[in-house]
Order: C-alpha cells, then structure tokens, then sequence
C-alpha cells in the first residue's frame, strides 16, 4: 500500500507544471529571421520579451496551483485545466534565442 502511494505521488508531483525557468527552449532553426532587418529583429524581439513575460507570470501562476492541488487534494489542478502554457514558453525562449543568433550574424547594435 505505501509503494502504491509513493509511487502515485512521484507521478503527480512529476505532472505538476514546471517554473518558467526551467523550460528550455526549442529550436526554431537557422533562417526563420534571415530576412529581417536590424530594426525589424528589434521589434520582434520587444514583441516576444513580452509574450515571454505574460506566459511566464501565467507559467508561474499553474505552477503555484498545481503545487497548492497537489498539497490539498493530490491533484495537479492547473495541469489538469490546461493553464500550463509550457509549450508556448519553450516556442517563445527559442524565438528569442534566434533573434538573438540573427542581430550577432548582422552585428546589429
């Protein structure tokens, strides 16, 4: 019985939504910026460093529920509800890691 629970609570605990800094991102690939401006990698760099931001206080907010869920009733209740935005905070982190790559390749300042 306290194997079953044990290994019951490892599995939730292992469902609950990660912080956003633990997200790693994804690769978007070399040319989905190649033909992008100096100032036009400006902006949509601004544009994704604020998604970012939204999607990690969102983030933030399923993981503080998934961890309250877990503590009180042994349920991730964010997880579960689809409040996870994990998926759109990898996308983003890996847009912004190519913007970055374009500015270096074009020395924008």
């Amino acid at each position: 019985m306290r194997f079953t629970f044990t290994i019951t609570a490892i599995l939730l605990i292992g469902a609950c939504a990660p912080r956003p800094q633990n997200i790693a991102a994804v690769d978007i690939g070399q040319n989905e910026y190649r033909a992008f401006s100096c100032t036009q990698l400006d902006d949509a760099e601004v544009q994704y460093d604020q998604a970012l931001k939204n999607l990690s206080a969102e983030q933030n907010r399923a993981a503080t529920g998934d961890a309250w869920g877990v503590f009180l009733i042994g349920l991730p209740i964010s997880s579960m509800a689809g409040t996870d935005k994990e998926t759109a905070i990898a996308v983003t982190k890996g847009k912004l890691q190519a913007i970055e790559r374009q500015q270096r390749r074009r020395d924008c300042s």
